[in-house]
């Protein structure tokens, strides 16, 4: 760790409509599919910018080995934890925008399962099709490495599991459903070019990693509630989204995603599974909208 460096990587990305409409096909949520010239909805550009990394670079666990962009941490499993994105602009499906990474800090922590390291990404996308002197998106990735749960030493595989179609299916007003397949986890992996092991790979998901199944994506689940909020809010753009993964999510378990109560935004809602009197929150999306609130 002591040899590497932070450092910022500037590139100009092109606002791909292929990933996006294969995203809109993933989630199938009953929005019209978009298509070049139409604005990227928020947290879209996960899609429309994602990247597959050279063969040649993949570490053990699928994703780029550390030590270039990412710190060389050594702890084995991998996390998405959670963000907070600013949209101050518009970006435009099939235009070019500039793309600014670095890595903010990297915080090692002890924790009640463990070591574990945090480490905070920021992304700055400039829309070059404006003036590009201004961030259209601010994005803060929270990133969390911890030691593996206990494997097992020869995991069994489980029935099959039937394609359950659509993954999102709205029941009522502010109340939709979330399904799962390793079809899907494997469709959402490909649009939004994550190579992680832990959401098609089922003997290194329980073997290696120590999960129980195939983990849901953090992003996916995100997504998911960035789609409920444009579905239910098709008349205002959120100017903030702050999203928190708080318990994985695993094939095919049922999901249902409902609206809560946010204190310090305009709207919230969630993730859940369970029993109705003693739901598991998964993953919370809270949304600031333009209006009287003042955004920070």
């Amino acid at each position: 760790m002591s040899a590497w460096e932070p450092h910022t990587v500037v590139t100009e990305e092109y606002v791909d409509p292929t990933p996006v409409a294969a995203l809109g096909a993933v989630l199938d949520s009953g929005a019209p599919l978009l298509a070049a010239g139409d604005p990227l909805p928020p947290l879209w550009h996960w899609a429309a910018l994602a990247r597959w990394p050279m063969s040649s670079a993949i570490g053990p666990d699928g994703h780029p080995a550390r030590g270039s962009f990412l710190p060389p941490v050594q702890l084995p499993r991998r996390m998405f934890a959670g963000g907070d994105v600013r949209i101050d602009g518009t970006v435009t499906i099939g235009s070019t925008v500039r793309r600014e990474a670095r890595v903010v800090s990297v915080t090692p922590k002890t924790g009640r399962s463990g070591s574990l390291v945090v480490v905070d990404v920021e992304i700055r996308l400039y829309a070059l099709d404006t003036d590009g002197d201004t961030a259209a998106v601010i994005e803060r990735q929270n990133l969390i490495y911890r030691e593996a749960g206990p494997g097992r030493t020869a995991p069994e595989f489980p029935p099959p599991i039937e394609p359950v179609g659509a993954p999102l299916r709205r029941l009522r007003e502010w109340e939709w459903e979330l399904r799962t397949d390793p079809t899907v986890l494997m469709r959402f992996s490909a649009a939004t070019a994550n190579p992680h092991r832990i959401h098609y790979d089922w003997p290194y998901a329980t073997g290696v990693e120590g999960y129980p199944g195939l983990v849901v994506h953090g992003p996916l689940m995100t997504l998911a509630l960035a789609e409920t909020l444009r579905a239910e809010r098709p008349d205002a753009t959120p100017v903030r989204l702050r999203h928190r993964n708080l318990a994985p999510l695993f094939c095919p378990e049922p999901a249902r995603i409902r609206r809560g109560d946010a204190a310090d935004a305009d709207l919230s809602v969630a993730v859940v599974s369970g029993d109705a009197d003693k739901p598991v929150e998964h993953t919370v999306l809270t949304a600031d909208f333009p209006g009287d609130r003042i955004h920070a």
